[in-house]
């Protein structure tokens, strides 16, 4: 899907409903960015906005939201029962996918940066972002809130990372920064008592317990402070509470950074910690979102416990967490509900999704797209998916358990390579849409006419990396391919032989269709290169698919 990064800006209005929906207005009318949540409070008089997407809309998106905040809302006049600061309180980057931490800090330094510089408004950055360590804290930085702000800010030691350091009556100051994705998770008992739940959850959270004597009075240090025992789980917050509604006490956590501790990590900890106390944990709960790679990470923990092969699907990483987890005890639990990359995924069928003969139909039709290159890029996956079940074959052959973390590497590969080239089905016929929409373009004037003849070669280029990619892609499937055939489960022999036809056909395809693109761009050395490229790759394919054709008749006969 690309990198996602999710945003979470909160603005110091909770009551005015037209207000709310002018600022999320300008969210919603970036492209590309999803408006995924808008909590109002009427009590905190404040609004947690939650949107998500790529980083660069996304940050475009924010800017427009806290431009549209300082104009519509006036602090002066703001009464709340949470603390703030500004109009725009605080706006936290949070990386989903494929996004680093360094990336997000970037992000939040530049929108601070065009916060400050045209909007006027101080901002200071916190927690990762943080320029100093004493700015670490949200906490320390709101320290005195709106009303102590103008004092603040002629303290020499709070300058503001951006923008002014004047008091701004109607705006205030804006706290912008990164962290982690936090996941709401709670965990069900088999019991209806609150204070077990509570003893679990003091003995798991980070901050931990406070240590008592054999008389169960606390123990203090020199200094009279309670000294503590720390929990068992490292960026952990949790309480022990009762819910009437689903007749259970439930242990409910903040994850801070699943990196640190997953999901599948405060599961497996309460479970031990539960039996202790002749408790069991019957389900979990998740409130909120969560990331894709969060939910496969226990998947792939969950089948390597049962002595599986991780080297499957995505789906059914997916159905194993689930299960194991026991997500689906109070509520059905939707991934493209729950899951933030399958909730802002595209809408539309993709072609992977249509029934085989739905998709035969399609091809077959007098719509040049989806056309060659598709079928290419589906016959590489497709070879991909066989070197995959070979390699889930052998890890399952008695005789065989020598060879299980080898096979079950070739098989993560195969389904990194199936998943890759089933989104290329796609790719490819965006890629042919995009030229032909290019090309169709209106130019009257020179400037429109030479503006029409960059965007045309651009699609051309595009149109042609994309089968070069598959290309790529079909000649490392046929390597596996090779590999299987060599050290997979003899018995599924032509398995591997048919994977290996396949990953050659859709490389074979993909030739054809760098080929047939070519010839459009006039960048004579890009396209020189590109097919000096191809030309290299489609040589070994042939060398390779005919030494692998060698060895079905020779093991075969």
């Amino acid at each position: 899907m690309g990198k996602l990064v999710e945003c979470v800006p909160n603005f110091s209005e909770g009551r005015n409903k037209d207000l709310i929906d002018s600022i999320t207005g300008e969210i919603a009318a970036v492209e590309g960015v999803r408006l995924l949540d808008v909590d109002p409070g009427a009590a905190t008089n404040r609004t947690v906005v939650t949107m998500v997407g790529p980083p660069e809309p996304v940050l475009e998106a924010a800017f427009r939201a806290i431009a549209r905040a300082s104009e519509l809302i006036d602090m002066s006049t703001h009464q709340g029962a949470h603390a703030r600061m500004g109009a725009t309180d605080v706006c936290p980057f949070v990386p989903v996918s494929d996004m680093t931490i360094d990336e997000c800090i970037d992000l939040a330094r530049r929108l601070g940066r065009r916060v400050g510089e045209e909007l006027g408004i101080p901002v200071y950055l916190y927690e990762a972002a943080a320029t100093r360590p004493e700015r670490n804290s949200l906490a320390q930085i709101r320290k005195g809130e709106y009303e102590g702000l103008a004092a603040k800010l002629q303290d020499e030691e709070w300058k503001p990372d951006f923008g002014p350091a004047v008091f701004s009556a109607k705006s205030g100051a804006t706290v912008i920064g990164v962290r982690e994705f936090l996941i709401a998770y709670n965990i069900n008992l088999n019991t209806r008592d609150p204070k077990l739940a509570h003893q679990i959850a003091l003995k798991i959270r980070e901050t931990g317990r406070a240590k008592r004597d054999e008389n169960g009075k606390i123990v203090r240090d020199e200094n009279g402070k309670a000294i503590k025992i720390p929990g068992t789980l490292k960026a952990v917050r949790g309480v022990g509470w009762y819910i009437d509604e689903y007749g259970c006490a439930q242990i409910s956590m903040n994850l801070l950074n699943y990196n640190v501790t997953p999901v599948h990590v405060a599961f497996d900890e309460v479970c031990r910690q539960a039996q202790d106390l002749g408790l069991r944990a019957t389900g979990s709960e998740l409130v909120g979102l969560i990331p894709r790679e969060a939910v496969l990470v226990a998947g792939r923990h969950y089948l390597a416990k049962q002595g599986k092969t991780i080297g499957v699907p995505e789906k059914e990483l997916m159905h194993n967490a689930v299960m194991s987890l026991g997500l689906n005890e109070i509520t059905p639990f939707k991934p493209e509900e729950k899951v933030i990359e399958y909730l802002i995924e595209p809408e539309g069928l993709r072609l992977a999704d249509l029934k085989v003969n739905d998709f035969a139909d399609e091809v077959s039709v007098d719509s040049p797209a989806p056309g060659g290159g598709t079928v290419a890029a589906l016959a590489g996956g497709l070879g991909a998916g066989l070197i995959s079940m070979v390699g889930a074959l052998t890890t399952t052959k008695k005789g065989f358990e020598d060879r299980f973390a080898e096979m079950e590497d070739l098989g993560i590969r195969a389904q990194e390579l199936k998943d890759s080239l089933l989104i290329d089905l796609d790719e490819d016929t965006k890629a042919f849409n995009a030229v032909m929409a290019a090309s169709r373009t209106k130019a009257r004037t020179p400037e429109e006419k030479a503006r029409k003849a960059e965007a045309v070669q651009q699609a051309n280029k595009e149109a042609t990396l994309i089968p070069l990619g598959v290309l790529e892609k079909s000649h490392r499937v046929l390597k596996l391919a090779e590999q299987m055939a060599e050290r997979g489960n003899p018995n599924s022999l032509s398995d591997a032989g048919v994977g290996g036809l396949m990953a050659a056909a859709g490389a074979e395809g993909a030739y054809l269709n760098v080929l047939i693109n070519l010839p459009g761009i006039t960048d004579t050395q890009w396209a020189e290169e590109t097919k000096a490229r191809a030309n290299a790759l489609i040589a070994v394919v042939r060398e390779d698919i005919e030494r692998l054709k060698k060895k079905m008749a020779s093991e075969l006969g």
